[in-house]
């Protein structure tokens, strides 16, 4: 497994080089030995997200100070366009984004530090994405920012079918 750093500082990319013969594909997950090269803290949480409809859109979320959390992501079925949007004040990437494809067919996981948000978009119907979190889920520090922000200006690949209300109401980064 290699660790490799996206444009944004805190912003990682790991791929792994799976072992396949004819019963199928083994590939790392996780492996402390690398993800500590980014900082990563021990794991709280483990969840998964089923996105049944392409085009699909998960987010901007995070948790707010002192609950902050670092993501690490991987796609285990279908594939999905997934943004990280950097919040954290002083920082020489402050409130720039990045994305990038995550897809099944590849042996990647993102890993994301704390003082991001994070979303995602569908590419493929039955789009499973696998989140291993640092911090516990707590719902008073939830929130998020607008998918489409326009200080953000991210493009997202198709236009969304499905946005949860409460994601679609997030305040916008100039109204906080």
């Amino acid at each position: 497994m290699k660790l490799a750093p996206l444009e944004l500082d805190g912003v990682w990319i790991a791929r792994s080089e799976p072992f396949e013969d004819e019963r199928g594909r083994f590939s790392r997950l996780w492996c402390n030995a690398v993800f500590e090269h980014a900082g990563a803290k021990p794991l709280r949480q483990i969840s998964e997200a089923r996105s049944i409809t392409r085009g699909t859109l998960r987010g901007l979320h995070y948790q707010r100070k002192p609950h902050w959390e670092q993501k690490t992501i991987r796609c285990m079925a279908g594939a999905a366009f997934v943004v990280c949007v950097d919040l954290r004040p002083g920082s020489s990437t402050y409130r720039k984004h990045t994305g990038l494809v995550l897809s099944a067919e590849e042996s990647t996981t993102l890993f994301v530090d704390e003082g991001f948000a994070q979303g995602y978009q569908t590419l493929a119907d039955d789009t499973l994405l696998l989140y291993a979190m640092s911090a516990d889920y707590q719902p008073g520090s939830a929130t998020g920012v607008r998918f489409d922000d326009p200080a953000l200006r991210i493009e997202w690949p198709l236009p969304p079918v499905a946005v949860s209300e409460r994601d679609s109401n997030w305040p916008l980064l100039d109204e906080r």
